[in-house]
């Protein structure tokens, strides 16, 4: 007895071959949009932490929000990858190229930001330039 897997899923295609799909945008939408959330919300809990880091004063405090900084660069890079992956893809709407407008400025945002931060750390001392505490 042989039975269709799309008649017992009730799926289209795209559904089945990719986990996560959208109707809006293409096969790259999905994990774009879930990229973004992630570096989003680890963006702000960097943001968060690394503004208390600074504002207690001591240099030791520099490491742990340049790490942090480089954390969520690397995860809005992965976003900004996806996002140019889904330009060449192709047609997608309006909100998604707004969306992928906005992860490819702020990459280059956070890496200013980043470079801040690691300026800082470095200007502190020789000591605390080599990552060791």
């Amino acid at each position: 007895m042989c039975v269709r897997s799309t008649a017992a899923s009730g799926l289209s295609v795209p559904a089945r071959l990719f986990p996560i799909y959208y109707p809006i945008g293409n096969l790259a939408t999905g994990f774009f949009v879930i990229f973004s959330l992630i570096s989003g919300v680890v963006g702000a809990a960097t943001s968060l932490t690394g503004l208390q880091d600074v504002t207690s004063g001591s240099a030791s405090s520099l490491l742990s929000a340049a790490a942090s900084s480089v954390i969520a660069w690397g995860l809005t890079l992965l976003a900004m990858g996806l996002a140019c992956k889904e330009i060449t893809i192709g047609w997608r709407s309006s909100s998604l190229r707004t969306l992928e407008t906005l992860t490819i400025i702020l990459s280059g945002t956070q890496l200013l930001c980043s470079g801040a931060i690691h300026a800082g750390v470095t200007a502190t001392g020789p000591h605390y330039s080599t990552g060791r505490v």
